[in-house]
């Protein structure tokens, strides 16, 4: 059976997680390294540490072969997608790259500000 990496983008508020964990439970997120005994605690200075902590994930599961293995991030650029796609090709998955539209009106839980949310909206590439 073929090996199956799903990156799941969107920004905040979509549901990325939510629709992630229809998939798998085999779920890597940057924001779950802000996550202290069931409290979000962000610290801007933390995010290197936390997408480094995310890839490193992504990597254990793959060292094991587990699949699907889902990438749950906003991931708004190409750049913040080559990580995983390096990973892919050194462990032999197939990517397949899933954007979330929030049509149901869905709320960051993080209190991402609406400004940020815009400037993502502006960097949001997509290749079709």
């Amino acid at each position: 059976m073929e090996k199956v990496l799903i990156i799941v983008r969107a920004i905040p508020g979509a549901g990325k997680n939510t629709f992630a964990d229809l998939i798998t439970k085999n779920v890597c997120c940057a924001d779950d390294y802000f996550m202290d005994n069931g409290e979000y605690v962000w610290n801007p200075k933390d995010l290197g540490r936390a997408h480094m902590w995310c890839q490193n994930k992504c990597r254990k599961f793959m060292e094991s072969g587990i699949s699907p293995v889902v990438v749950a991030n906003t991931s708004v650029t190409t750049k913040e997608l080559k990580p995983y796609y390096k990973l892919a090709e050194e462990f032999g998955y197939k990517v397949f790259s899933v954007i979330v539209e929030n049509r149901h009106g869905g709320v960051n839980v993080h209190g991402v500000s609406q400004e940020t949310i815009d400037k993502m909206k502006e960097r949001f590439n997509i290749q079709l």
